[in-house]
């Protein structure tokens, strides 16, 4: 009798046990299940509050080129980052001009030959940035060009179908800034300190150009060969002043006047293409929208880029 009892007592502490790991389970799996549904909603208003950072930003970008038809500057109100903080997200954008930058499709042609205009001041970048400028510019060409014939230090489908992953070469223009990264020579670590110099968008009415007014101080030095730290500092320290309104100012910046007439780079005083990175984030969940989009047609802007994550 005892034995029965004993074996009872061990039972019900077994079917207690189990029962105890049954509703701490049920109660994880809802704490779980609950979470990862506030997760998503979160998420999802987190996209929402900066895609409506991309269209406040596009407003604001309207309405700045519609009040300056002349320039635009760093002086102007895209180029203050925007934040607004809220009881139910937080919202912070941030507006680049890609005109302040060069333009890498530019280097070379489809035929494989470089552009001098574009080519030369991207060699000055990339020698400024300590990178081996000659290989970097033979790798842009072959891989934007329509030939099969690789440069000297370049590299053409032979050279990409041997990678691991395998590919070709684009034959064609840069579509993305990201895209760069595949280029042989343009590793992780070249990739992050060119990226912030270079863009791969224009305007196909208007071309490439270099914005005068928001290149930084490496886009200005990379386009002569005349051009010193002082040069560019005071370009700088001029522009934050007074914007330059047209291309004959820039002569008056003491020691720019027998320089300016030697920049191959076609220079502008006025941008029409940004890159809009907006972020926003709801109860610790963010989202984040890179886009570029161009303001060069008056009617309504176009969107060359977008990408969330």
């Amino acid at each position: 009798m005892k034995d029965q009892r004993g074996f009872a007592l061990v039972v019900t502490l077994l079917v207690t046990a189990l029962l105890v790991a049954l509703v701490v389970e049920f109660i994880s799996d809802v704490y779980v299940d609950t979470s990862a549904r506030q997760n998503y909603v979160d998420g999802q208003q987190a996209s929402i509050l900066a895609e409506s950072g991309v269209t406040g930003a596009v407003k604001i970008l309207q309405v700045t080129l519609a009040a300056q038809s002349d320039f635009t500057s760093l002086r102007d109100q895209w180029a203050k980052p925007l934040e607004i903080p809220d009881e139910n997200g937080d919202l912070r954008v941030i507006i680049e001009e890609e005109n302040g930058k060069l333009n890498l499709n530019y280097v070379a042609g489809p035929n494989g030959e470089f552009n001098l205009q574009y080519a030369e001041p991207a060699a000055m970048l990339f020698k400024g940035l300590k990178l081996p400028a000659d290989d970097l510019l033979d790798s842009l060409a072959d891989w934007i060009d329509t030939n099969d014939l690789p440069k000297p230090g370049g590299g053409e489908s032979a050279y990409y179908n041997s990678r691991k992953p395998p590919c070709a070469a684009s034959n064609g223009p840069l579509l993305t800034l990201e895209e760069l990264a595949m280029v042989r020579g343009f590793d992780n670590r070249t990739f992050s300190q060119v990226a912030p110099f270079v863009t791969v968008h224009a305007s196909f009415a208007e071309g490439a150009f270099v914005n005068i007014n928001t290149a930084p101080k490496e886009v200005l030095l990379a386009l002569d060969g005349q051009m010193t730290d002082t040069l560019a500092e005071r370009i700088i320290d001029y522009r934050k002043v007074t914007p330059f309104k047209n291309l004959g100012k820039l002569a008056e910046v003491a020691g720019m006047k027998t320089i300016v007439a030697s920049i191959k780079t076609p220079l502008r005083t006025r941008g029409s293409i940004y890159r809009i990175r907006s972020q926003g984030t709801v109860g610790g969940t963010t989202r984040i929208i890179e886009a570029v989009v161009s303001l060069a047609a008056a009617s309504s802007p176009e969107t060359l880029y977008w990408r969330e994550y």
